[in-house]
């Protein structure tokens, strides 16, 4: 069966970034990204607060009608003809019905192919799909069995990308993975290990999407192989903006306890995200989500050692003072108060200094951005960094200053 049996051809402009289907009411971003306005509600109320398209991280979660778009689409719609094959599933239940007992038999290689090209036709292939009750439960399965065929895992985890934000399909996922005593994740970890870039993507992506509550987050990252293959793919594929999101946004997801702070501490993450900071190449919601990890790292001991010690991080955190966003230079103002303030490192006040972080923090206080907690913070460091260019000419003076910005305690 082909794929000109299974969808009408809609203009690229026309579809929806997330569903790739075309769109009955497209909305904007204030990122500019217009979507289906179905697709980026359900993409909001799962939690994110980033434009699935860029990976910024939004200032507002609100979005307005285009309109243009709108009547653009009806236009095209209406001489379009008015047969279309999306309109109604082009493989029957039956066929389904033999796709999912080839699955169960260990025999998926014979129907894979053609279930990766009916999912990737639109929403209502899609939909008719995880209709089958024991489709998902048979498709995972795949990944209980630890199948050592990459390409067949590969395929795996497309379908699943693929089906992620059709209606409950989260909620199976997280069930059959997590509480059905299954054992996939050694599966996950080969595509992250062996697989192509493009399915490395695609598997972070899962996992972050079905990871859906503390203890499913804890798991993975207590699974002893899953944190060190991320932090290792963050140092080898460094230059990979797709990827380098993908991991960091799952990384934050999932770091939520101090175990799991200073196991990526340990691995090496603030190495690999400092690298990413002065990367001339980075995206802004690489450079956004590179800031958010060190504040959170930042909050445990082994953290506050690891940028410490690190000979670049706290000098590309202020060269990223008032380069990216708002939301960046708030997280940068609490790396460096953390270390510099409140924990009154050393070290870190030294290579601040150097970095002209007092002429930074400054321009910090002075701007918009400068309000309220964040402005008490820069007022902080720019009396601990005066004090100690006063005492220590800037190298690494250590100085008694007390401040009353207690907003973060370590954990």
């Amino acid at each position: 069966m082909g794929r000109d049996e299974l969808c009408i051809t809609v203009p690229s402009l026309f579809r929806c970034p997330i569903s790739l289907d075309l769109m009955k009411s497209p909305v904007s971003l204030c990122t500019g990204v217009t979507y289906d306005r179905s697709s980026i509600q359900h993409w909001l109320d799962s939690g994110h607060d980033t434009c699935p398209a860029t990976m910024q991280v939004l200032s507002s979660k609100d979005f307005v009608p285009n309109l243009t778009l709108h009547r653009l689409i009806n236009l095209w719609a209406s001489k379009a003809p008015t047969k279309s094959p999306a309109l109604a599933p082009a493989v029957s239940e039956e066929k389904v019905r033999v796709w999912i007992e080839e699955i169960k038999s260990r025999k998926i290689e014979m129907c894979l192919d053609s279930i990766v090209e009916f999912v990737s036709c639109g929403e209502v292939s899609r939909r008719f799909l995880v209709s089958f009750d024991d489709f998902l439960e048979a498709i995972v399965g795949v990944l209980n069995t630890n199948c050592d065929q990459i390409r067949v895992l590969e395929s795996v985890i497309r379908v699943l990308s693929s089906i992620l934000l059709e209606n409950g399909v989260r909620e199976k996922l997280h069930k059959l993975v997590f509480i059905s005593n299954s054992n996939c994740l050694p599966s996950f970890i080969s595509v992250l290990r062996n697989g192509s870039l493009e399915y490395s993507i695609a598997c972070v992506t899962v996992l972050e999407s079905i990871t859906m509550n503390n203890q499913s987050k804890q798991f993975v990252a207590g699974t002893q192989d899953v944190l060190p293959v991320l932090v290792q793919l963050l140092k080898t594929e460094n230059d990979h903006q797709d990827l380098n999101e993908a991991v960091m946004s799952f990384l934050i997801s999932v770091s939520i306890t101090r175990s799991i702070k200073t196991r990526l501490a340990q691995l090496g993450l603030v190495g690999a995200v400092s690298n990413m900071l002065l990367s001339q190449n980075a995206a802004v919601s690489v450079v956004e989500k590179s800031l958010k990890v060190l504040s959170i790292i930042c909050t445990c001991a082994d953290g506050r050692s690891a940028i410490s010690v690190d000979p670049i991080c706290a000098g590309a955190i202020v060269e990223r003072l008032m380069k990216v966003s708002k939301t960046a230079t708030e997280d940068a103002v609490m790396v460096l108060w953390s270390m510099c303030c409140l924990f009154r490192d050393e070290k870190a006040q030294e290579k601040v200094a150097r970095s002209n972080g007092v002429a930074k923090v400054l321009l910090v206080m002075q701007s918009e951005v400068g309000e309220g907690n964040v402005r008490m913070m820069c007022g902080d460091l720019i009396k601990v960094l005066r004090l100690g260019c006063k005492n220590g000419g800037g190298h690494g003076g250590m100085v008694s200053y007390e401040t009353k910005t207690t907003h973060i305690m370590p954990c």
